[in-house]
């Protein structure tokens, strides 16, 4: 087995892959995977002002920005998660998230006044950005965040290129967003541990085999303050401009495509256990809810979630 690893988008990324007979070395393999992720960062990233993202986002409304193709493909994937989840899912609540403290431009985590949350939240709304040709638009001063995206898109654009250059044993992780296909040096299927929802450590709650899937797990448990004895999570649900405020500690998503399942456990953390797990059971999502009770945690999974965590992908 050979691994590389390294950091990125803020976090950390890593491959690990079966290395056989007329397969590329490692660092070959370092050279290729950094270039993809470099071209995310340079391309999708808030926390530089150069990307082109950023670029569009300082742009006054009634604009438009020539984009990478990427850029156009996740908008329109968001706009179609925002649609179906009746707006609560949206790529532009990124001046609520500094509003309230949890943004690259946050400035304390505080709950706002009603008037500066009225005012913001003028300038929050997917319906703002369309897509022409090759470029973004927007009829409104919207900022586009593609937090619950990017790293699934880094993700599977990586795993496309490792089959490309002949590897179909892989694991491959960017942030926490992962997919897995063909086998360990043992035969044995790649494990995923799902973990606990705790604050103090971290305990894996759930092994999962996958072979041809992706997996993602969103959470409220790691980003939060509490203020007059209210717990307020970095989850926001763009139809109120406030952070969510049920019981559904965290998600996990399977599915083929790393980026939807970036996106949709993210969409089902919004919507909650009630609004999500109906989502997921009308759309056949596996989905994994941890959700709060009094004395811990209830874990409910689908059929759909047990179906897929030890199959392998057609």
């Amino acid at each position: 087995m050979e691994s590389i690893s390294g950091p990125t988008m803020g976090s950390t990324y890593s491959i690990t892959y079966l290395r056989q007979t007329g397969l590329p070395a490692p660092a070959e393999v370092r050279v290729e995977v950094e270039k993809i992720l470099a071209q995310v960062d340079q391309q999708m990233s808030t926390y530089r002002s150069d990307s082109a993202i950023e670029r569009f986002n300082a742009l006054p409304a009634n604009r438009c920005q020539t984009m990478p193709a990427p850029i156009l493909k996740l908008v329109r994937v968001a706009e179609q998660l925002s649609e179906q989840s009746e707006g609560s899912y949206d790529l532009t609540v990124e001046p609520l998230l500094n509003l309230w403290g949890f943004g690259p431009q946050g400035r304390g985590e505080k709950v706002p006044s009603a008037q500066a949350l009225a005012e913001v939240r003028q300038r929050v709304g997917y319906q703002h950005l369309r897509v022409e040709s090759d470029q973004l638009c927007k009829d409104a001063a919207v900022e586009v965040d593609f937090n619950s995206l990017a790293a699934g898109y880094a993700v599977d654009t990586i795993a496309a290129r490792l089959e490309a250059m002949g590897i179909h044993n892989y694991l491959a992780e960017a942030t926490g967003e992962l997919k897995a296909a063909g086998r360990k040096l043992d035969g044995s299927p790649w494990r995923i541990a799902l973990e606990e929802p705790r604050d103090d450590r971290q305990v894996a709650q759930r092994i999962l085999a996958v072979d041809g899937y992706s997996v993602s797990t969103s959470g409220d448990y790691r980003n939060y303050f509490q203020q007059d004895g209210q717990r307020y999570s970095h989850t926001f649900d763009a139809r109120t401009g406030a952070p969510v405020s049920h019981t559904l500690a965290s998600v996990t998503v399977i599915h083929p495509s790393a980026l939807m399942a970036d996106g949709l456990s993210t969409l089902l953390l919004i919507l909650g256990p009630v609004r999500g797990w109906d989502y997921a059971e009308q759309q056949d999502i596996g989905a994994f809810f941890v959700i709060r009770a009094d004395n811990g945690f209830v874990i409910r999974t689908n059929q759909a979630f047990e179906r897929l965590s030890g199959a392998k992908a057609e």
